[in-house]
């Protein structure tokens, strides 16, 4: 049975728990997959349907298995509901996060309850559960107390992450960020080896090949030249209003939101400032909260410089 699971690397106790509930015919109704994003657990979803159906990965991973629903949290626009890749491909600025929404909630209801076609039980992933609307989550408690002959998995990083009573009806299977030999396991085979040569990056992604990736990939979108300027401390506050408007200019918040990570690590690599840290850490808070983004640069930059050659 381990054998669905063979493209998962690092996550002993989530593989056994689950392959003994299928050899053991205890298969429970739900399941919360809690931990870090990028350590695999939608990827350990898909092989547990792949167990669960007996079917092969192309079925699952295709997304056109008749038994299956996948849900992902979701942007409202002009009355529809869009995935973050439509979003992206449309070319629409998000100013708020994605969120899974009541209709969707009302679409796993409608899918279970129809027969399963050709799998023994119906299986609904749900991405990013923590990122539920309360009416949503009340909603989903409904099914999950009579959900029939399905079972659901939801991904998140935590209990605390989602509704206490949504918990209490799930079994609880973690994953853990992987070592230093499983992450370099995981980028290789992804044909991302030469992430290993970057240990910012592989500082930001804290034992997650997936974040890492995402990472990896975020710093390869910012012109060299801007990361290198922002790597330097401001020698001069004119010289720190500048750069906050070369960031503004050229990031989106996104963009900027890694870019704080990546300053974190890379100012405490070199300088061992903690207050430094500090001080990017309420930048975060501010772009969160819809701040405007050069304003905060500027007075981050600004109180860096000062804390620098204080």
């Amino acid at each position: 049975m381990n054998e669905a699971f063979a493209t998962l690397v690092g996550q002993t106790q989530a593989i056994e728990l689950l392959t003994q509930a299928v050899k053991q015919d205890r298969i429970a109704p739900a399941y919360l997959f809690m931990g870090a994003d990028g350590v695999g657990r939608s990827l350990a979803a898909r092989c547990f349907v792949q167990l669960l159906f007996n079917c092969n990965e192309s079925r699952i991973t295709s997304g056109n298995h008749p038994d299956l629903l996948r849900v992902q949290p979701t942007y409202q626009h002009q009355g529809k509901i869009l995935t973050p890749e439509e979003a992206q491909e449309k070319g629409l600025k998000r100013k708020a996060p994605p969120i899974i929404r009541l209709e969707q909630v009302r679409e796993i209801t409608d899918f279970l309850s129809r027969p399963p076609l050709s799998a023994p039980r119906h299986v609904v992933i749900v991405d990013g559960a923590e990122t539920m609307a309360e009416s949503a989550a009340n909603a989903l408690l409904k099914t999950l107390e009579e959900p029939g002959r399905a079972t659901l998995i939801l991904i998140a990083p935590s209990p605390e992450s989602i509704l206490t009573t949504l918990v209490s009806r799930c079994q609880k299977i973690p994953f853990y960020r992987l070592d230093t030999a499983g992450m370099a396991q995981v980028l290789q085979r992804a044909g991302h080896e030469n992430i290993l040569q970057h240990p910012t990056v592989l500082n930001i992604a804290a034992g997650s090949p997936g974040e890492a990736i995402a990472s990896f990939e975020q710093m390869q979108a910012i012109s060299p030249e801007l990361l290198q300027s922002v790597t330097k401390v401001p020698a001069t506050p004119r010289s720190a209003l500048e750069l906050a408007k070369q960031i503004d200019k050229a990031l989106d918040t996104e963009a900027q939101l890694w870019l704080i990570d990546y300053l974190q690590q890379s100012y405490w690599l070199n300088f061992y400032q903690g207050d430094i840290v500090q001080a990017l850490e309420q930048a975060r808070k501010f772009l969160l909260c819809y701040a405007q983004p050069r304003l905060v640069w500027e007075c981050t930059l600004l109180k860096i410089q000062k804390l620098h050659f204080k």
